[in-house]
């Protein structure tokens, strides 16, 4: 899985050169994306697609997660009611099993950073680029200190994930 970096950039010409910064470090331009408020001028820079832009991720990210609590909700009832309706039996390991399996889910789902758009929306309202760089894991500290050092305009907004399915 890869990470997703956010940094704010305060105008069009510094977005610029720190893109041309990370191409020439290896960052494919197929992996960055450009987002701004409406009248921020994003010409030249990588576009964000229309799911990126609506931060569909966290919608995803939310579906998961109350999934899983449903899922842990319903093996938390069948394991109250089986014993009642069945007496205690080997069927009784199934919802503990599944409970199980959701909280350990849940732990590994609250351990993943996860930085959202709406973060940044007064940065971008007042015309600052939002740049986010999706980057393998094992780069992100390389990626982040490139760009401090280089680009001291630039703030780095924070961490997430990131995959290539679905566009997102």
């Amino acid at each position: 899985m890869n990470r997703r970096l956010y940094f704010l950039i305060p105008d069009h010409d510094h977005a610029l050169t720190v893109v041309d910064d990370l191409v020439e470090n290896g960052i494919d331009i197929e992996r960055m994306h450009a987002i701004g408020d409406r009248g921020t001028v994003l010409d030249g820079l990588p576009n964000a697609s229309l799911r990126q832009h609506r931060d569909s991720a966290s919608h995803v990210e939310k579906v998961i997660w109350s999934s899983n609590l449903v899922c842990f909700g319903l093996a938390l009832v069948a394991t109250l009611v089986l014993p009642i309706l069945l007496g205690l039996s080997w069927w009784l390991l199934l919802p503990i099993g599944i409970m199980a399996a959701c909280f350990l889910a849940g732990l590994h789902f609250t351990s993943i950073p996860n930085t959202h758009l709406g973060e940044f929306r007064d940065a971008l309202s007042h015309g600052e680029i939002l740049l986010v760089v999706d980057v393998p894991e094992t780069r992100v500290a390389e990626v982040e200190g490139n760009i401090h050092h280089r680009h001291p305009e630039a703030t780095v907004g924070g961490v997430g994930w990131s995959t290539q399915a679905f566009d997102l």
